[in-house]
């Protein structure tokens, strides 16, 4: 299935190198761009996640792994905060 083309314009780049969609549907894109130039813009929805990501866990358990093996950095004096 083909999809049809709801908008068709000639944009440039502000003198910040930004561009500018007009009537965008959605606030976040996904935007990957190719060799050949082809550039695809994906709606993203940004959400609030639910539970700690499986990266996040393994970086909470190799720190707790450090401090108990005593591979911590010196302590910091805040007290002059």
């Amino acid at each position: 299935m083909e999809a049809a083309i709801r908008t068709n314009y000639n944009a440039h780049l502000d003198s910040k190198r930004r561009l500018t969609l007009r009537g965008a549907s959605h606030e976040y894109y996904n935007v990957k761009e190719y060799d050949n130039g082809f550039i695809l813009l994906e709606p993203r929805e940004l959400v609030v996640p639910t539970e700690i990501s499986e990266n996040t866990l393994k970086m909470m358990d190799n720190a707790v792994k450090n401090m108990t093996a005593g591979n911590v950095s010196e302590a910091i004096d805040l007290s002059e905060f």
